[in-house]
């Protein structure tokens, strides 16, 4: 089923290519679309490439060529063998195979999520492969274990931080559901906390519709990725 949803997805984003390599025994897909002058765009969660579809195709009408990965773990990519020994290295690494595979020596890098660590941490591990760095919705920050501790208890960040409390959760339903309501959440204005009681799929009512700009058939494109590759490794990481 994923790769006929894959299919479906490329007819949104006109003239792709989609590649495959192999690094860290890992295989990776990515998405291009455009001719030269190369945007690395990087995904969060609950995110795959298909995420960046409107970007890649304003960027190759600009003159640009947009690539963008499904992440390790992530959508039609692999799984990393050892959960426990994920790390953050591992993803600048990944980035730096999909730019040496494709012979390109500088690119500007778009991170939003998650994402937007693994950008800033490659352009200060090797600031000469950067052209540029963008980042979506979390700002720089320096490491810090206390980044966190003005998050309120019941917000998903410090809530799936819990060891297997977000399998949990997300264990009740099925991925179409867990998606919608994750998708659900992410777009309210105001902060979405949990009671001491709740968890945060309980924050949704079944009947809530989906925001404007995600349609079902989107959501099922999602669905499709996530039952590929689960959520474990996205669990895990960050």
């Amino acid at each position: 089923m994923a790769s006929v949803f894959t299919l479906l997805m490329l007819e949104k984003v006109s003239n792709t290519e989609i590649l495959y390599f192999s690094f860290d025994s890992i295989k990776f897909l990515w998405v291009c679309v455009g001719e030269s002058g190369d945007v690395i765009l990087l995904h969060g969660f609950p995110e795959i490439w298909y995420s960046w579809r409107y970007q890649m195709l304003a960027l190759a009408e600009a003159g640009f060529r947009a690539i963008a990965p499904d992440c390790r773990g992530y959508g039609l990519s692999g799984q990393p063998q050892e959960l426990d020994k994920a790390s953050w290295q591992d993803l600048t690494s990944d980035l730096l195979g999909i730019l040496d595979t494709l012979n390109i020596p500088k690119a500007f890098i778009v991170g939003k999520d998650f994402g937007t660590k693994t950008a800033n941490d490659f352009s200060i591990l090797h600031p000469g492969r950067v052209l540029g760095v963008i980042t979506l919705g979390v700002p720089f920050v320096p490491d810090s274990p206390s980044s966190l501790d003005d998050l309120p208890k019941g917000f998903y960040i410090p809530r799936w931080r819990e060891p297997g409390r977000a399998e949990k959760d997300f264990g009740r339903f099925e991925v179409k559901r867990v998606l919608r309501n994750i998708y659900i959440l992410f777009c309210r204005r105001e902060l979405q906390v949990a009671e001491e009681d709740q968890e945060i799929m309980d924050l949704v009512e079944p009947s809530t519709p989906l925001p404007h700009w995600f349609t079902e058939d989107d959501l099922a494109c999602y669905t499709a990725l996530y039952e590929n590759s689960g959520f474990s490794y996205p669990l895990q990481m960050p």
